[in-house]
């Protein structure tokens, strides 16, 4: 393991030693850590971890504990050496990631290239082949943004039924208006649009930008797991196929701010997220499960309040201006027939299974699954870590949702940095959605344009079979690090929830199942009858006063 001095903003590098469990020293095992885990948090001690919490003031180097990571650390040299002096530079760890994200988004941009020279405004499939479809340049005339027309308050021209105002939230709506604001008038409507997506692609690389320095501060001795976030192939392949890195923005910052026991300013970017997309709402979800567990009434209330509040603040403006404009988002999504990426569309092509009510059907998959991770909250041997349960809540949702659009892979991508920071597991993942990526625009290749150009209807279903499995093999091991928390790479070392705030290290008080077993052990464990052997070694007890006189 590395360590070095370092500036206040970035820690020192690498555990250091009595930072966490020495593995060859008795009683400090993974079997004796998760033993002592789950007794002492169950019984409300402060320290739930079986091992002394690492200092505050270090920073984790993938390299030093994670294979993946540092193979592939050879290609720059090499994990960090002894004397190694990360983060006393000008490059700390959020300015080195953010320009990284910034390289990203660019390499991103030019493999847009073909579609912004024409591919996009050509009929047919060349936007498909070619993999570089983006909602935004179409969006600026079909919206009525290049005719000046302001979202959910101008009715759109020649449409009609849920379409006839802008189906985005009202956050997402004011973003995109401020970009049309920016883009030029003149020229024709092919270079209107052009600067339109460049306008927005600049935009989405600064909420991703925002989003990765967010991350890093989330978990504070390891900001070096944000890399994942900032490297991830979906990334550069999906960040302006639509306006979704503003919620994921939103959504990251909110965590950030609950990682630094702020649960009103949390709240405030969960209900901005949700203004944004509807994801983020999920958030408040495992918020409610862990602070029962903890009794932190107090800071969810807080929490929750920021977020209506916030919400409101957004919404309440164009609700009250134009209810049938505002409320269009909801009334398409609720319209909405199964779609591309989803398994119900699965059953309906492969196998013909009509389904009348299938906003109920995901209605009730969708609670089963809340309450699902809602007892695993209350149950598991020791509190889950807050972004593992909202890991498990927002992939439930893409899960069972009736639509999977190829950018819907960036609401993850947070989550899964912090829920499982293992680089093998992550990149399976990836791997399985940029497959999913690629096979659904050469499927639309396909269905637009010439059969040789794509994939047919079964090739497209193994794809999102893919896409299935990949997902749910991350939730897998994310149950997995929660069940066995000896597993959880981000408690081996004695952390409890570095990214729980006011939850870190909070002694539980409503517990249900396993804990509350674990619980009712711990509390009887000081408590032993006696033997034989402990009677004959006890003195006599003393007579009352006065008994020989009345003998």
């Amino acid at each position: 393991m590395t360590s070095s001095a370092r500036d206040d903003s970035a820690g020192q590098i690498g555990p250091i030693e009595g930072a966490g469990p020495d593995p060859a020293a008795p009683g400090t095992g993974p079997a004796d850590a998760t033993a002592s885990a789950g007794a002492a948090g169950a019984a409300g001690a402060p320290d739930r971890s079986g091992a002394a919490a690492p200092p505050a003031n270090t920073v984790v180097v993938p390299a030093d504990e994670d294979p993946v990571a540092a193979a592939g650390s050879e290609v720059i040299g090499g994990p960090p050496g002894r004397r190694a002096l990360l983060g006393v530079s000008w490059w700390i760890p959020a300015r080195f990631l953010a320009l990284v994200v910034i390289v990203v988004s660019v390499l991103g941009m030019v493999r847009q290239l073909p579609c912004y020279d024409g591919a996009w405004f050509q009929p047919g499939s060349p936007q498909y082949i070619h993999a570089c479809y983006s909602d935004i340049p179409h969006l600026f005339s079909g919206r009525g943004f290049a005719a000046g027309l302001h979202p959910y308050v101008d009715r759109i021209p020649g449409t009609s039924g849920d379409l006839q105002f802008l189906e985005y939230p009202v956050l997402t709506g004011l973003f995109m208006q401020i970009a049309a604001w920016v883009t030029p008038g003149g020229g024709t409507t092919m270079s209107q649009e052009q600067w339109f997506w460049a306008i927005n692609a600049g935009l989405l690389m600064a909420c991703a930008v925002v989003a990765v320095v967010a991350v890093s501060r989330t978990h504070r001795r390891r900001p070096w797991d944000a890399l994942l976030f900032a490297l991830a192939p979906c990334l550069l392949l999906n960040a302006t196929v639509n306006w979704d890195l503003l919620a994921v923005a939103l959504a990251a910052v909110a965590l950030a701010w609950w990682a630094g026991s702020r649960p009103l300013w949390a709240g405030v970017f969960i209900g901005l997220a949700t203004a944004a997309k509807l994801y983020p709402v999920l958030l408040l979800g495992p918020i409610l499960v862990l602070c029962w567990r903890a009794g932190k009434w107090r800071e969810f209330r807080a929490a929750l309040g920021g977020a209506v509040g916030a919400w409101l603040l957004v919404n309440l403006p164009i609700m009250l201006a134009n209810w049938q404009g505002w409320s269009t988002f909801y009334v398409f999504s609720k319209h909405r027939k199964e779609d591309y990426g989803s398994f119900w569309l699965i059953l309906m092509q492969g196998r013909g299974v009509a389904l009348e009510n299938l906003d109920l059907y995901i209605a009730v998959l969708m609670v089963l699954c809340c309450l699902a991770i809602g007892w695993l909250g209350v149950s598991a041997p020791r509190r889950p870590r807050l972004v593992q349960l909202a890991f498990l809540v927002v992939a439930a949702f893409v899960l069972v949702n009736k639509v999977y659009s190829p950018q819907y892979v960036l609401w993850l991508i947070p989550l899964a940095v912090l829920a499982r920071p293992r680089w093998r597991d992550f990149l399976i993942w990836q791997a399985c959605e940029v497959l999913y990526t690629l096979g659904i625009w050469s499927h639309l290749g396909f269905v637009t344009g010439p059969k040789q150009h794509g994939i047919g209807e079964s090739w497209y279903h193994f794809a999102i079979v893919l896409h299935l499995a990949g997902t749910l093999y991350l939730v897998t091991m994310v149950v997995r690090d929660i069940l066995f928390p000896d597993r959880d790479p981000v408690r081996w070392d004695g952390s409890d929830d570095p990214s729980g705030g006011v939850l870190d290290h909070a002694p539980d008080v409503f517990v249900h199942g396993t804990a509350r077993r674990l619980q009712e052990e711990a509390s009887y464990a000081g408590y032993a009858p006696a033997g034989p052997e402990q009677w004959l070694d006890e003195p006599p007890a003393a007579e009352p006063a006065g008994s020989t006189a009345r003998r």
